[in-house]
C-alpha cells in the first residue's frame, strides 16, 4: 500500500506525493519526486498519520478523499544533492537578471525569488504586484535569456515573507515561515481585544500587514476575558461604589477605583467574593418583603397581615355571618308573586333586537307600536 508523504522544497513550499516502498521514508531524507514535465529534489517533511492529518487540514492539502497524482521516485544520492546545491547558488543570479528585464520593460512588479527545477527544465519566478501586469513580452524575453521553460507566479506580501523568511521583533523566525500551516487574514479587532496599541508600526510585521500571531493568540484572550468583569463598569463592593479600571488576565487581578479617586488591586477571587457578599443581603431582604407581608381588604379597610397571624380571620368572622352561603338552597318563591318583582322593585326586561321592550310595563299596558292582543277563540 503506498505511503502518503509530504515533501518540502525551497521557500517553505510543500506538496504531497505517494511512496510505494515497503516502509515509510525517514524524516528530512532527500528524495527525487515526479513533477510536471520533469523531476525535482526535496526533503521529507511528514509521513504516516501526521501527513494524513496535514493533507486534510492544510491549504496545500488535497482533502480526505483525493489522492496525490505524483509519486516519490527514489531517494536522492550524493551526486543528486551536490547538483541541487549548485542550482540553489544560481537562483540569486537568475533573480537579478529577471529584475533587470522587468526594469527594461517598465513593469510595476517586484521579483521576489527564483527557483530552478532540479533537472533545469523549468525556472519559476515569484513576484508581487499591486495591480494586474501584462508580462507576455517579459516571458518571451526571459525564455530567450535562460533557454528553458519560464513560469511567473504572483504571490502576496504575506506569502513573500513566508518564502523568504526572517527574524521577527520577538527574536524568533517568522511564524509563517517556521510552523504556521497556512496563512489566514488578520483583522484589527484581534488587536483591540488584546488591548494592544493600534499604531500600525507596532502591530505590523515585516510584510507590512498585521502580525500573524495576533490571530492564533486571539482565542486565548477571548476565552480569558469572559471570566473578568467589563472594564469601565461601576459595581458595588464592600467599600461602596467602585469603577473597574483594568483587568490583568495573566495574574488574575482586577484594578478598582472609588469615587474619591483611590485605586486598589485585588485578585479575581476576592472581587467575586465581595460582589457575592454585597448582593446576598439585598436578595434576602427582597425575599422577605415579597413573601412575609400580605394586604387583605375587609369592609373597605386594608389590613396588613404577616404570615401566621389571625387578625384577618377575626375581622372576617362577622362579615362571613352576614353573607349568604352559596351552597345553601334558595327559598321557594311564594304563589302569585310576579317573577319581575325583586327585592329592589320590578325588574326590567331585556330589550329586543329593534329596541322595543318584549313585555309591557308594570300596569299591564302593551308596549308602544305593538298590536293589541286578539281575543281568545271559542
Amino acid at each position: 500500500m503506498p505511503h502518503l508523504t509530504e515533501v518540502s522544497f525551497k521557500g517553505n513550499r510543500k506538496e504531497f506525493f505517494l511512496w510505494e516502498g515497503e516502509s515509510p521514508l525517514a524524516a528530512r531524507a532527500s528524495v527525487i519526486v515526479e513533477v510536471d514535465r520533469g523531476e525535482d529534489l526535496g526533503k521529507v517533511h511528514a509521513t504516516g498519520e501526521a501527513a494524513e492529518k496535514r493533507c486534510a487540514g492544510c491549504a496545500h492539502g488535497l482533502g480526505t478523499t483525493a489522492a496525490p497524482s505524483h509519486k516519490v521516485l527514489r531517494t536522492a544520492s550524493g551526486e543528486d544533492e551536490r547538483k541541487h546545491a549548485e542550482l540553489r547558488a544560481l537562483d540569486e543570479d537568475a533573480r537579478r537578471k529577471a529584475a533587470e528585464r522587468v526594469r527594461v520593460h517598465k513593469l510595476q512588479m517586484k521579483i521576489s525569488d527564483a527557483e530552478w527545477q532540479w533537472d533545469k527544465r523549468k525556472i519559476t519566478l515569484y513576484f508581487t504586484a499591486e495591480k494586474r501586469v501584462d508580462f507576455r513580452a517579459l516571458v518571451r524575453d526571459l525564455a530567450g535569456l535562460f533557454r528553458t521553460r519560464i513560469e511567473l507566479k504572483q504571490i502576496g506580501v504575506r506569502d513573500e515573507a513566508k518564502r523568504l523568511g526572517g527574524i521577527g521583533r520577538c527574536g524568533r523566525d517568522y511564524c509563517s515561515a517556521s510552523w504556521l500551516p497556512d496563512l489566514r487574514p488578520v483583522n484589527l479587532q484581534a488587536a483591540k481585544d488584546q488591548k494592544l496599541s493600534l499604531n500600525p508600526s507596532q502591530i505590523s510585521g515585516a510584510c507590512g500587514r498585521l502580525m500573524c500571531c495576533l490571530r492564533y493568540e486571539h482565542e486565548f484572550y477571548a476565552a480569558a476575558r469572559k471570566r473578568f468583569p467589563k472594564e469601565g463598569k461601576v459595581v458595588t463592593t464592600a467599600l461602596g461604589e467602585e469603577k473597574i479600571v483594568l483587568n490583568d488576565i495573566f495574574n488574575d487581578r482586577v484594578t478598582l477605583r472609588n469615587v474619591e479617586g483611590e485605586t486598589r488591586i485585588i485578585t479575581l477571587v476576592e472581587y467575586k467574593a465581595e460582589i457575592a457578599g454585597v448582593a446576598q443581603p439585598a436578595v434576602a431582604e427582597e425575599e422577605r418583603e415579597d413573601t412575609g407581608t400580605h394586604a387583605v381588604v375587609v369592609d373597605g379597610e386594608a389590613i396588613l397581615e404577616e404570615e401566621g397571624s389571625s387578625a384577618v380571620a377575626e375581622r372576617l368572622a362577622p362579615s362571613a355571618e352576614r353573607l349568604p352561603s352559596r351552597s345553601a338552597p334558595r327559598p321557594p318563591r311564594p304563589e302569585g308573586s310576579e317573577p319581575s318583582e325583586g327585592p329592589s322593585g320590578p325588574r326590567r326586561r331585556r330589550r329586543g333586537r329593534r329596541g322595543g321592550r318584549r313585555e309591557g310595563g308594570s300596569d299591564g299596558t302593551p308596549p308602544s307600536g305593538s298590536a293589541p292582543p286578539s281575543p281568545p277563540s271559542a
